[in-house]
């Protein structure tokens, strides 16, 4: 058996799955990359869902970082981050992206503490790289608005 899939949990789960990240701190990064722009709700939502697939993508790769070393916690080093920020620091809120974290791996996976911060500080720069470039997107089209099509715009062009 491969590590992949001992790691993986859900695998066809993640097509419906729901949106654990709330909305409003999502909004806040696209508001700060928007400048004088709106935001629409279905912005924050599809950047949300974007996100958390993205982070349960990481934490996928993190356990077979972790599963290498011989271990079922999860830490900063397995998303590649050395130097861990503060919580105060970010934006995204740790615990639902701790349930982020879990969404695609095996129940016998931990996600310690700073693991769980290090990915919220992976995740918040990603949202800013998408909302900046949705935002740009909005600017192009000549819209006050930035819109759901604006970050799915993103993602056909650059993913």
């Amino acid at each position: 058996m491969r590590v992949t899939e001992s790691v993986i949990r859900y695998t066809d789960a993640t097509v419906c799955m729901s949106v654990e990240l709330p909305f409003a701190p999502v909004d806040g990064i696209i508001r700060r990359n928007a400048g004088e722009l709106r935001v629409s709700a279905d912005a924050a939502e599809e950047l949300a869902r974007r996100i958390q697939s993205h982070g349960a993508d990481l934490a996928v790769d993190a356990a077979e970082r972790a599963t290498a070393d011989g271990r079922k916690t999860l830490m900063a080093a397995d998303f590649g981050v050395e130097q861990v920020v503060t919580r105060e620091d970010l934006t995204l809120p740790v615990a639902p992206i701790d349930r982020i974290a879990r969404l695609r791996i095996d129940d016998r996976y931990r996600v310690g503490v700073d693991a769980r911060v290090a990915l919220a500080d992976i995740l918040e720069d990603y949202a800013d790289n998408v909302a900046s470039a949705a935002a740009t997107l909005a600017r192009h089209a000549d819209r006050r608005t930035v819109q759901a099509e604006d970050i799915e715009t993103y993602f056909a062009l650059f993913e």
